[in-house]
């Protein structure tokens, strides 16, 4: 089965080779079929802008797949094909065609991340569009390897600095010498990026652009009132213009009902009337969760990866937190240690407990990585 095959595989790299993925790619190229790609790079808001613009696409009679990561609850979610996730049947279909196309040395030496992202341009062979999302970093990032006609560029911050660089100007870096023939750049906290693109596009020759300049005033009272029919905090907002300014370089016409249900779980999710959750792990997203939230106060539900500047999150968060609930989460050795995790919140000043439950008087702020959802939402659903 799928399942069993995936889990005895590293994440992404049991050794860094980021010649592999380029090399199987070109040994089954001919064998598979590429659709339109745009690609999805940064830090934070891909997820949600792929899905705005992969949402719209198919409201308005395309062909389209969605391919995000990671999941939350069920790997289904990945692998989103014309308004909803694949169904197991055809991931089990498609996991056994995808093992006749490879050698046994190709498959036995992929990742996790490069199988599943083989699988998915394999199940979407038939689609108008793909909506494919980078998952770590860009240039050599798995999603990279395929011809594209656009890239997205969603805000650049420091995050998985192991893998990226410790600076802006590496992250950046890397992740934009993705790029191949068209770019967009949504907001961008840090101007290096802005540098950084235009050296590169320069050097390639590529068109880059900011969504702003593909905007027009009625694009702009569309998505206010798209923004108003489907509760949208600014982040979100941001989000959705870069995936109408992708509509909009690929000249196709949309309408404010065409990003309707278009907004992906886990991105400020009001689950009940005093419980939000939000699969934010870096401190880019939680100061764009501190100015949709305020002047309101949460008790957090929280837990992080050691890896993580979880104190800058913490300390990021302060304004709209009342209190902390450290949810456990288990087996998984990349979770920061309990003690560890109790003593920097107590430093931050906050009080503190161990996650139970939820009770009906608080209001609650469930935030972190989507180990941190998918603990809270087996508790949640029971």
């Amino acid at each position: 089965m799928l399942e069993d095959y995936l889990n005895a595989k590293p994440l992404y790299y049991d050794e860094i080779d980021y010649t592999r993925m380029p090399r199987v790619y070109e040994s089954i190229k001919n064998k598979l079929h590429i659709p339109k790609i745009i690609h999805l790079i940064g830090t934070n808001g891909k997820g949600t802008t792929g899905r705005f613009l992969a949402s719209a696409l198919y409201t308005l009679g395309f062909k389209v797949g969605h391919y995000t990561s990671p999941h939350i609850l069920e790997f289904n979610e990945r692998i989103w094909l014309n308004g909803k996730v694949v169904s197991n049947e055809s991931l089990e279909e498609t996991h056994i065609k995808l093992l006749n196309i490879l050698s046994k040395e190709s498959a036995d030496s992929l990742s996790y991340f490069e199988y599943t992202t083989l699988l998915a341009i394999l199940i979407y062979a038939d689609v108008d569009y793909i909506i494919l999302e980078a998952g770590l970093g860009g240039e050599h990032d798995a999603t990279s390897v395929f011809p594209n006609i656009l890239t997205l560029v969603t805000p650049i911050d420091r995050d998985h600095e192991a893998f990226l660089g410790e600076t802006i100007q590496e992250i950046a870096t890397t992740k934009l010498n993705a790029i191949q023939k068209r770019v967009i750049l949504g907001n961008q906290t840090h101007n290096e990026v802005y540098e950084i693109v235009d050296k590169i596009s320069k050097s390639k020759g590529i068109t880059a652009e900011k969504f702003s300049i593909l905007l027009e005033a009625i694009d702009y009272e569309k998505i206010e009132n798209i923004a108003k029919e489907n509760d949208l905090p600014q982040y979100l907002r941001e989000n959705l213009m870069l995936s109408i300014s992708a509509l909009k370089a690929l000249g196709i016409e949309y309408k404010t009902d065409s990003f309707t249900n278009s907004r992906l779980f886990g991105r400020l999710t009001k689950l009940s009337e005093n419980v939000i959750i939000d699969v934010g792990h870096n401190s880019l997203a939680a100061n764009s969760i501190v100015k949709s939230l305020s002047p309101h106060k949460y008790t957090l539900i929280y837990n992080s990866y050691k890896d993580k500047n979880y104190k800058e999150i913490l300390r990021t968060l302060k304004p709209i937190i009342k209190d902390v609930e450290i949810i456990e989460i288990e087996d998984d050795s990349r979770v920061e240690e309990l003690l560890i995790m109790k003593e920097t919140v107590e430093e931050l000043g906050f009080k503190y407990k161990l996650f139970k439950e939820i009770v009906p008087e608080n209001n609650y702020l469930v935030f972190g990585s989507f180990s941190v959802a998918e603990a809270f939402l087996k508790v949640y659903n029971g």
